[in-house]
């Protein structure tokens, strides 16, 4: 038997050469591209954003000239002394954070209830009462009817017409329900031969280990309460200490486009009716309105974050 070596020739080596060159380049290129598409990314979420900010702080006659990107062109305080000066905006601030926490809390815990529910085979009505809610994504009375009905539970005018039509939620619901049924189903069943009841096992069992998709419901629940204003326009619009926050500003913003500025501003500063309209105009407002609108509850996204995707990706898709 031969046991020479056979050395492969100049083609070969090459061949093998430029796998490895191919090999190492991949890596390379994958990641500057990644890089840069992300950088890409990040600049056109946030440049919107940042140029409210510019925007708010610029002066309102100035801004009409355009031109503003990323930094104000004339400084000024003025849009938000407008803003504030209205003296109703910290006591609606205090009924939209305590709307928030009451709604969120209250149909966290309420709709993990009755997903828990709704999630047991043995319970017999949980597929007609399943279709009951899911239907009440697709059809809705209207308006006038659901008045009627606010009107007749004598919620009209009432801090709980914020809390009571919110406490439940059918999309919620069903993300809820399909997350609980990724628990194994031997852990439930060891806390019943422990002894324990269906509301301990809720408590102690199911609850805890909901709290990844309870996060990403709750700031779904906390976005749209913090951000609601109709039905403050509808239901408690003739009491001034049940206003909301965004209802406040809407009707600050809406005052401003139709006079071309504020009258509040003179009262609240001491110009004139012309210098208060040379420096807050629509555009201007608006975007200090935004500003103040978005940063609280943007302080609250940070800590819900890292619950945020792995919750909802769990509850949507059951493996």
């Amino acid at each position: 038997m031969d046991n020479r070596q056979i050395s492969p020739g100049p083609k070969a080596g090459y061949t093998v050469k430029r796998s490895l060159g191919t090999g190492r380049l991949e890596p390379i290129l994958f990641t500057s591209f990644n890089t840069l598409f992300m950088v890409c990314l990040v600049v056109v979420t946030l440049y919107p954003f940042i140029n409210t900010i510019a925007v708010s702080f610029n002066e309102g006659n100035d801004t009409i000239r355009g031109g503003i990107y990323l930094w104000p062109r004339e400084w000024t305080f003025q849009n938000y002394r407008a803003i504030f000066a209205t003296g109703t905006i910290f006591d609606a601030f205090l009924v939209s954070v305590a709307r928030t926490v009451i709604s969120t809390i209250l149909n966290i815990f309420l709709t993990t209830m009755l997903a828990y529910t709704l999630s047991r085979r043995e319970y017999v009505f949980r597929q007609p009462i399943t279709v009951i809610f899911v239907l009440t994504m697709y059809f809705s009375a209207g308006l006038i009817p659901n008045y009627f009905l606010i009107k007749d539970l004598h919620l009209l005018n009432s801090f709980w017409v914020y809390i009571f039509p919110s406490m439940i939620s059918a999309f919620n619901m069903i993300v809820i329900r399909t997350y609980i049924g990724t628990i194994p189903e031997s852990l439930l069943e060891s806390a019943k031969i422990d002894g324990a009841g269906d509301f301990r096992i809720f408590m102690r069992v199911v609850f805890p280990l909901c709290k990844p998709v309870l996060a990403t419901i709750a700031l779904f629940v906390a976005v749209g309460a913090w951000n609601s204003w109709f039905d403050a326009f509808i239901y408690t619009s003739s009491r001034q200490n049940l206003s909301t926050l965004q209802y406040e500003l809407m009707k600050l913003l809406s005052s401003t486009m139709n006079s071309n500025g504020n009258p509040t501003v003179q009262n609240g500063v001491g110009m004139d009716q012309n210098s208060a309209r040379a420096m807050v105009t629509p555009l201007s407002i608006r975007a200090a309105i935004t500003v103040v609108a978005s940063v609280p509850i943007l302080l609250v996204y940070p800590f819900m974050q890292k619950y945020f995707v792995v919750g909802l990706n769990v509850g949507s898709v059951k493996e």
